[in-house]
């Protein structure tokens, strides 16, 4: 497959921004990529530039829902689409650096860890970056996952040919960490990248920093989907709590 990247895109009424997320894809060293969009019936004109880039790209694909089911509905119908070596994930407000790929391949080759994902810059709706760099850790296992997630879907870059193509669990949040944390049931650790490669838009309706609304969402999944004990789960939601203050207190 010559080190072809499959690159999943899931998108609802993102018009402000696909246009950069895309860009930022076409202007990665590494061609040799297809870009899987997955529409979930968006109401604003979202399709209609995907299907501008289309026409001078046939590497980008778009795949629409027939109803609006979700980011793990669009993810899981992209991956299933996925034919290259490697799998990666860009949600459609995010943007990469150039040498994403790149970096992320010669890592995986380097390391021989089949897992890597990068740091990233954090910035607000308009690419200004008020928020301190998230540096990764360099190794994180399943139970460092379960303490706290610092695999963005932004920067996950997984060799599928070694590790095997999974889906996301059907679960309304958390699916990105239901996918990590399959591949490290299976392997020691996920590698970190230090440098950033990428930004991370944090839009000012952001789930992801109103904590106290996925309280109950980090309590069912460790209970339904990791099979957790109450004793486990109540350990390790209390990393959770503590290492998502951190986060994003900067």
């Amino acid at each position: 497959m010559n080190d072809l990247v499959s690159i999943v895109t899931p998108t609802y009424n993102s018009a402000k921004y696909i246009s950069e997320t895309i860009q930022s894809v076409q202007k990665q060293t590494h061609s040799n990529w297809e870009m899987i969009i997955v529409d979930d019936c968006s109401s604003d004109n979202t399709t209609d530039l995907i299907k501008d880039f289309i026409a001078n790209d046939n590497k980008i694909q778009l795949h629409q829902l027939g109803s609006n089911s979700g980011p793990a509905v669009a993810r899981n119908k992209g991956i299933e689409q996925v034919a290259g070596k490697y799998m990666t994930f860009l949600d459609a407000d995010d943007i990469w650096f150039e040498d994403f790929i790149e970096n992320s391949i010669n890592t995986i080759k380097e390391t021989g860890i089949h897992f890597v994902f990068s740091s990233y810059k954090r910035s607000n709706e308009n690419l200004e970056f008020v928020h301190s760099d998230f540096i990764v850790p360099q190794k994180v296992t399943y139970s460092d996952i379960l303490k706290s997630n610092s695999i963005s879907c932004l920067t996950a870059f997984v060799d599928i040919e070694t590790l095997g193509k999974k889906a996301m669990p059907l679960i309304r949040k958390r699916q990105d960490m239901g996918l990590w944390l399959q591949y490290l049931k299976e392997i020691p650790f996920a590698y970190g990248i230090q440098e950033p490669k990428a930004i991370y838009r944090i839009r000012e309706n952001s789930l992801s920093r109103k904590k106290s609304n996925l309280l109950k969402y980090q309590w069912q999944f460790y209970r339904e989907v990791e099979k957790l004990n109450v004793f486990q789960s109540t350990y390790y939601m209390v990393h959770w709590m503590y290492r998502g203050f951190m986060k994003y207190r900067n």
